[in-house]
């Protein structure tokens, strides 16, 4: 059995400002190491539950260079740098077998959420036939093109209720209640962690309840960005075209993975400055 923790930093509880999770910022190490320390009860959690499961760890915040490896738990392999194949969800392929979305947070516009955005500043909504989504529905949907499970997504409430709206028999840990872009109730640290490795147990435990999220193709996405510049780079893309409004991008995809892929390279696009 194999099972992938993807981890973001946003969505770990305690944390709430930039100044824990960016890596220029004075308060990062904290917060890398509580990064690293929900990440550990995660997997102690998959492996009370399957002591014989192979567990794959994507650092997928930022850089993708935020867990410490070496306080990480020696059972897990870690999945990290960039760029790399299926970004936040790097080593997930058919033979996974259940993808759980640890310290994950809501979608641009929504709120009050802590810290939510869409993969960076630069892309103010993904539509996909119609619906938006931020980095928990892209990264389920791409899961469920592959026939994968969303066991479990720890977060805010915010963030929580995000998945749930798409993947109704999920697992979630709200370690903590938004109350604000930058304030938050949170759990305990200790309080969070050992919440995390009882769901982290029952979810991979009940995996087969879960239904993956897969949507049919081909997909209509719509992708606003934040900068006119981008929508230039945007429009070199063969197959994306301007669409209604003077920040808004448009492509129709075979399938969620070419979809996902997409979005992926305009993210990208999207840290591009003009010369």
């Amino acid at each position: 059995m194999k099972i992938l923790i993807s981890v973001d930093m946003e969505g770990i509880s305690g944390i709430v400002h930039p100044t824990e999770t960016n890596p220029d910022r004075y308060d990062y190490e904290r917060g890398r190491a509580a990064m690293t320390a929900e990440a550990n009860s995660v997997t102690a959690g998959v492996l009370d539950a399957e002591p014989d499961a192979v567990v794959w760890v994507a650092d997928a915040h930022g850089p993708f260079r935020n867990l410490l490896p070496e306080q990480l738990d020696r059972r897990a392999r870690l999945v990290r740098g960039k760029p790399r194949p299926l970004g936040m969800l790097g080593g997930l392929d058919e033979d996974t077998d259940a993808l759980l979305l640890i310290g994950y947070h809501a979608r641009a516009g929504r709120g009050p959420a802590v810290l939510a955005h869409t993969m960076n500043d630069g892309i103010l909504d993904v539509r996909v036939a119609g619906r938006s989504m931020g980095e928990i529905g892209l990264n389920a949907a791409m899961a469920g093109h592959l026939g994968v499970p969303v066991a479990l997504l720890s977060g805010d409430d915010s963030a929580c209720a995000e998945l749930l709206a798409l993947v109704p028999s999920a697992h979630t840990v709200a370690v903590k209640q938004s109350l604000g872009q930058s304030a938050a109730v949170a759990l305990h640290p200790e309080e969070a962690r050992e919440r995390l490795r009882r769901a982290a147990a029952e979810a991979v435990a009940r995996r087969a309840q879960v239904a993956p999220l897969a949507l049919a193709g081909p997909l209509d996405v719509e992708v606003d960005l934040f900068s006119p510049a981008t929508v230039d780079l945007a429009a070199l893309v063969p197959g994306v075209s301007r669409g209604d409004g003077a920040r808004t991008v448009a492509f129709t995809a075979d399938d969620f993975a070419a979809a996902y892929r997409l979005v992926l390279l305009l993210a990208q696009l999207a840290t591009v400055r003009p010369g």
